[in-house]
C-alpha cells in the first residue's frame, strides 16, 4: 500500500497568526511562507525613492533601474510625479498592479504606516532599509502579521537577485550572477564581498543583508535556499542566531543538499563568567556556536580571507573523494613549503601509488623527486607539466591535485595554465587547484583559470586553506551520514529521579545534596561513587568505623549549600584511615568555614570510601544553559584545575554513541585517554556510554538547569563519577530554553498485536536502524518499489538510507514497524511537513509479503493521529492510479481524491484535519 513523495504545498495567509502560535507551542520552527514573493518576485516597488543624490532613496532607485529587473518596477513618493524618468506614483494604492516585493525606504515614523498600506494592498513580503525605528518596530511588525507580509531588515543593505536583475540595495556595485547565496548580518562586510567576487569573477544566485532580523531571520533564508536549485552554495556572516532552534533544523536540511560556510565573529566572551558549576564556567558563548555548526554540518571559517578561499573552492571544484592530496611544482621548495602548510593544516599528504611512479618516470627528468610533491624540477615547460598532471589525475591513491607554478626563464606562464585547464578538461572527474606565485605578472594565466573555473590562488597558504575547506566540509557530511551502533540497551528510572527533584523542589532546594546527586546518576547507570551523608560530628566515628571495616581509607567533604566548591575551603580531605582521623578533619573542616565563609550553613559532612586508581585520569562531564541554543553537555579534562586546563568540548543533546566519541576526540586530554608510554588505553565506551546517559537525563528532566560530574575516573577499567552537583528550577515559574534539536518521541512508541505477526513495536525511527531498511528494501517486490517511489530502483545507497533514518523529528516523521524479535522492520509510514508544518505529504509502505494484513492501516492511522497532534491542517500524498490498495484504504480513512492535471495516471489524495 505504498506512496509516492511527491510534495504539494499552498499557503493559506490567513492561518498566519495560528500558526505563529503552534510554532511556539509545538516547537514548529521555520517560517518559509511567501518567502518566495521576496526571493522570486514578479514585480517590484520603491516606496521612499528620491530624486536628492545623496540619499539611500535616489541610490537604491538608481540600483534598481539599472540592475535590468524584466518585471514591472514602481517608485512611489508622495512629492513626486516623475523620478528618474519614470513615472512616481502619489501613493500605495494608486499602483496598477499589487507588487510582489515592495523596498522601503522612509523616514522611521512612516514605517509602519507604509507596511500596512502594503498589507492592504496585499504585497506579501518587503525590505525595510530604514535604521533607528525604536518602538515603531513593534508597530511595524503588528502592521504585517494579519495579511503574514513578510520583512527583511529594518536596519539593511538591502537585497540583490543578481540573476533577474534585482539590486536593492544603496551599495556602490552590483555583484555577478552565480551560484553562491551570500547572507549577512553586516551590510559593509556584504559590500566587501561584492568587490572581492567582482574581481574574482565570482557570481552570486542571493545576496542578503538580513539587518535586525525582525521578520525574517538565518533560519528561514536557510530553509528556503536549501531548495533554490539556483543555490549551489551557502555563505554566511553571523554575529548571533536569534532562534536556536529554527536555526539549527534549517542547517541541518541545508548542509545535506549543498555547502554552508559560516564566518561567526565575536569568538571571545570578553570576560570570565560566573557559574555553580565548572560546567557552566567552561562553556563560553562562542563555544556552543562551534559545537552547533559542528552539528549541523556547517563549515565555519575564522576569517574573510578563509571565507573567500572556501568560497573559490565551492564555486569552482567538484565534491572531494577522499583528504588526499596530491602536490605537483617545478619548484622543490615550493612543493615543500605545501606540504608543511598541509600538515600544519592537518591534512593528508597523498602517497603515490607504484603505477603512477612508474608512468611518471618516462614522462619527466630523471632528478624528479619520486615522490609527492612531485617536483618536475625548476626548467619544466606547459608540455611536462601537461604530462604529468594528466597521470595523476588518474592516480587513485590522490583525491585531489594542487599544481603550483614558479616563476623562472624557462617556464612560458601562460602557456603552462593553459596546458593545465586543457588537461583538466579532458579528466573532470577531480578536483585541481592551483597557485600561479608571481604577483601581478601571472594576470593572464588567473584569467584563464578563472574563466576555466577552476580554483586558483596567490599564495601556498591560500590554496592550502582552500583545499582544507572541502576538506573539512566533505569529513561534515560524512559525519551527517554515519549511523550510531545500535547496543545501547540501558532503561534508566526516570520516576526515581522525578521523584528526587519534586521532592526538593517541594523543599524549595535549587541544588541536590550530594546524596541526591548521586542517586540521580545511579538512576540513569552511571557509575557513581555513593557517599554517606552525616549531619553531626557526634554520629561521624561510628560511620567511619563501618565504612572503615570494608575499605582501607575514606574521603570527607563538607556539606553546604553556599559553598560550591569544596576544596576552595579545604572542605576536602582524602585518605583518612582511622575514625580520630575523621573527627578531627571534618572539626577542622568546621573551623575553616566558619573562618572563611562565615556566610555559609553547615550542613554536615559525607563520608564515602577512598578510590585508589592511580593511573586513572580526571576528566568532567557536565550540562551547562546556553542562551542562544539551550542545553549543552560537557567533556574535559577535570579536576581542581579544570578552568585553568580549559581543555573541553560541548555537544548539543541528544547525543548518541558517534557524537559522543567525536566530542571526546575534539579534547586534547583524548590522546592520553587512547594510551601512551606503558599507560594502558583507558576504557573511552564507559565515557560515551556517561555522556549519552547525561544527554538522555537532560532532555528527560527539564528542571535540571546545570550538572557537574568532576571528577569522572577513567582508566583501563572503566569510569566511576567521583563527585556531582545538580542546579534545579521550577519549570512552572522559570521554564528552561527548549532543546535546539528536537529529541527521539519516546511518547510515540507503541506495542500492537497483531493475530498473525504477534505483538509488534511501531515507533519512531531511530538514526541506527540503516541496517534494517536495507534489509527491508531485499524483500520488496519491483512492483512496490515502483508504486512508492514512482521507479524501478533495485539498489539504494548508503546516503539514501540515511536520509530515511536520520531525520528531524522538528520537520519529518517517520514510525517503523519493528518485528517481536526486534531484528526486521516489517513496515513504515512517513509524513515529511512543509517548513511552516502547516500541510504534510506521506508514504506508506509494507513489506511485500505481509500485504493485507491490515499493517499499512494501522501504520496510517499513527501517522494520522501525529500529525493531528502537532497541529498539522492536512495530510496528502500522489499515488499512482493502479495502486487500487492504497486508494481504497485512503477513502477508508476519509481522504478526498482528484486527478493530477499533469499526470493522469496519478492521482493526489488529501485528508483535512481541522
Amino acid at each position: 500500500m505504498p506512496v509516492a513523495n511527491s510534495v504539494r504545498f499552498e499557503a493559506d495567509n490567513r492561518l498566519c497568526d495560528r500558526v505563529s502560535t503552534t510554532w511556539a507551542k509545538h516547537g514548529a520552527i521555520v517560517t518559509a511562507r511567501n518567502l518566495e514573493k521576496m526571493l522570486s518576485p514578479n514585480s517590484l516597488v520603491l516606496v521612499g525613492a528620491s530624486s536628492a543624490p545623496s540619499s539611500v532613496g535616489f541610490k537604491i532607485a538608481q540600483n534598481l533601474l539599472d540592475g535590468g529587473f524584466e518585471g514591472p518596477l514602481r517608485l512611489v513618493n508622495p512629492k513626486y510625479d516623475e523620478l528618474l524618468g519614470r513615472p512616481c506614483f502619489r501613493s500605495i494604492s494608486s499602483l496598477p498592479e499589487v507588487p510582489d516585493l515592495a523596498v522601503v525606504a522612509v523616514p522611521p515614523d512612516a514605517v509602519p504606516g507604509v507596511i500596512d498600506e502594503l498589507a492592504a494592498h496585499g504585497t506579501k513580503a518587503a525590505v525595510v532599509i530604514t535604521a533607528n525605528l525604536g518602538n515603531g518596530r513593534q508597530a511595524m511588525l503588528d502592521a504585517a502579521r494579519p495579511q503574514c507580509l513578510r520583512l527583511l531588515g529594518p536596519n539593511c543593505l538591502g537585497l540583490m537577485l543578481p540573476p533577474i536583475g534585482v539590486n536593492a540595495t544603496f551599495a556602490h556595485r552590483a555583484a555577478s550572477a552565480g551560484g553562491l547565496a551570500f547572507v549577512s548580518q553586516s551590510g559593509a562586510l556584504m559590500t566587501t564581498v561584492i568587490d572581492w567576487s567582482l574581481s574574482r569573477s565570482i557570481g552570486f544566485s542571493h545576496m542578503i543583508s538580513v539587518g535586525e532580523m525582525a521578520d525574517i531571520d538565518f533560519g528561514d533564508l536557510l530553509d528556503h535556499l536549501a531548495g533554490d536549485p539556483q543555490c549551489r552554495a551557502v555563505l554566511m556572516y553571523i554575529e548571533a542566531v536569534t532562534d536556536a532552534r529554527k536555526f539549527v533544523s534549517a542547517a541541518r536540511r541545508a548542509a545535506r543538499v549543498k555547502p554552508v560556510i559560516v564566518v561567526k565573529s565575536g569568538r571571545h566572551d570578553g570576560g570570565a563568567k560566573a557559574a555553580f558549576s565548572h560546567t557552566g564556567a567552561l562553556a563560553g558563548f562562542d563555544a556552543a556556536y562551534d559545537a552547533a555548526f559542528r552539528r549541523t554540518g556547517v563549515l565555519r571559517v575564522k576569517t574573510l580571507d578563509e571565507l573567500f578561499a572556501a568560497a573559490e573552492m565551492l564555486s569552482h571544484a567538484p565534491r572531494l573523494a577522499g583528504d588526499r592530496l596530491a602536490i605537483l611544482s617545478n619548484g622543490g621548495g615550493a612543493g615543500v613549503m605545501a606540504s608543511d602548510e598541509l600538515q600544519d593544516a592537518e591534512g593528508e599528504l597523498a602517497a603515490l601509488g607504484p603505477e603512477t611512479v612508474a608512468r611518471l618516470n618516462p614522462a619527466l627528468p630523471a632528478g624528479w623527486s619520486h615522490a609527492n610533491p612531485v617536483d618536475i624540477i625548476g626548467d619544466a615547460n606547459a608540455d611536462r607539466f601537461a604530462r604529468a598532471l594528466d597521470v595523476l589525475l588518474d592516480d587513485e591513491q590522490s583525491d585531489a591535485v594542487f599544481v603550483v607554478a614558479c616563476p623562472t626563464a624557462m617556464l612560458e606562464s601562460e602557456a603552462a595554465a593553459q596546458a593545465v585547464v586543457t588537461t583538466c578538461h579532458s579528466k573532470p572527474q577531480k578536483p585541481v587547484l592551483t597557485a600561479w606565485l608571481g604577483g601581478d605578472g601571472q594576470r593572464a594565466a588567473l584569467d584563464l583559470f578563472e574563466s576555466a573555473r577552476i580554483p586558483s590562488f596567490q599564495s601556498i597558504a591560500e590554496g592550502i586553506t582552500g583545499f582544507m575547506q572541502l576538506v573539512r566540509h566533505r569529513r561534515a557530511q560524512a559525519e551527517l551520514m554515519r549511523a550510531p551502533p545500535a547496543d545501547r540497551l540501558r532503561a534508566p528510572n526516570r520516576q526515581r529521579v522525578a521523584d528526587l527533584i519534586a521532592s526538593a523542589l517541594k523543599d524549595q532546594r535549587t541544588r541536590l545534596n550530594a546524596i541526591e546527586a548521586a542517586d540521580v546518576l545511579d538512576a540513569y547507570e552511571i557509575p557513581v561513587l555513593k557517599p554517606r551523608l552525616v549531619e553531626s560530628i557526634d554520629d561521624l566515628a561510628d560511620v567511619a568505623d563501618r565504612l572503615l571495616a570494608e575499605h582501607a581509607a575514606c574521603v570527607l567533604k563538607v556539606v553546604s549549600p553556599q559553598i560550591t566548591h569544596k576544596t576552595d575551603v579545604g572542605g576536602v580531605r582524602l585518605g583518612l584511615d582511622t575514625a580520630m582521623a575523621v573527627v578531627e578533619a571534618a572539626h577542622g573542616m568546621a573551623a575553616r568555614v566558619a573562618k572563611e565563609r562565615p556566610d555559609a550553613t553547615l550542613s554536615g559532612f559525607t563520608l564515602e570510601p577512598m578510590i585508589v586508581r592511580p593511573k586513572a585520569f580526571e576528566t568532567i562531564v557536565g550540562v551547562t544553559l546556553d542562551p542562544t541554543f539551550g542545553p549543552m553537555v560537557l567533556f574535559g579534562a577535570g579536576g581542581t584545575a579544570v578552568e585553568i586546563l580549559n581543555d573541553r568540548a560541548l555537544g548539543l543533546p541528544p547525543l548518541d554513541a558517534i557524537l559522543a566519541r567525536q566530542m571526546i576526540d575534539e579534547t586534547r586530554i583524548a590522546k592520553l585517554l587512547s594510551g601512551y608510554r606503558g599507560q594502558a588505553r583507558a576504557k573511552i565506551e564507559c565515557i560515551v556510554d556517561v555522556l549519552v546517559s547525561v544527554s538522555e537525563l537532560v532532555i528527560h528532566h527539564p528542571e535540571i538547569a546545570e550538572l557537574d560530574i568532576n571528577p569522572l575516573l577513567v582508566d583501563a577499567d572503566g569510569a566511576i563519577a567521583i563527585d556531582a552537583r545538580i542546579r534545579i528550577a521550577d519549570q512552572t515559574i522559570a521554564p528552561r530554553q527548549p532543546l535546539a534539536i528536537r529529541p527521539y518521541p519516546t511518547n510515540w512508541e507503541r506495542a500492537v498485536g497483531f493475530e498473525d505477526m504477534g505483538t509488534l513495536l511501531i515507533r519512531p525511527v531511530r538514526p541506527e536502524d540503516g541496517p534494517m531498511y536495507e534489509t527491508f528494501f531485499g524483500k520488496l517486490e519491483p512492483e512496490d518499489i515502483r508504486l512508492r517511489f514512482f521507479s524501478s530502483r533495485r539498489t539504494f545507497t548508503r546516503e539514501f538510507v540515511a536520509g530515511l533514518t536520520q531525520i528531524d523529528y522538528a520537520r519529518e516523521m517517520a514510525f517503523a514497524a519493528i518485528s517481536a524479535n526486534g531484528q526486521e522492520l516489517l513496515g513504515e509510514a512517513r509524513l515529511i511537513l512543509s517548513s511552516d508544518r502547516d500541510k504534510g505529504e506521506f508514504g506508506v509502505l509494507v513489506r511485500s509479503d505481509l500485504h493485507g494484513r491490515g499493517l499499512g492501516g494501522h501504520l496510517m492511522r499513527i501517522l494520522i493521529d501525529y500529525a493531528r497532534g502537532e497541529r498539522v491542517r492536512s495530510i496528502s500524498g500522489i499515488v499512482l492510479s493502479q495502486n487500487s490498495t492504497m486508494l481504497r484504504m485512503a477513502s477508508e480513512l476519509g481522504f478526498t481524491s482528484r486527478f493530477v492535471s499533469e499526470d493522469p495516471t496519478a492521482t493526489e489524495i488529501e485528508l483535512a484535519l481541522g
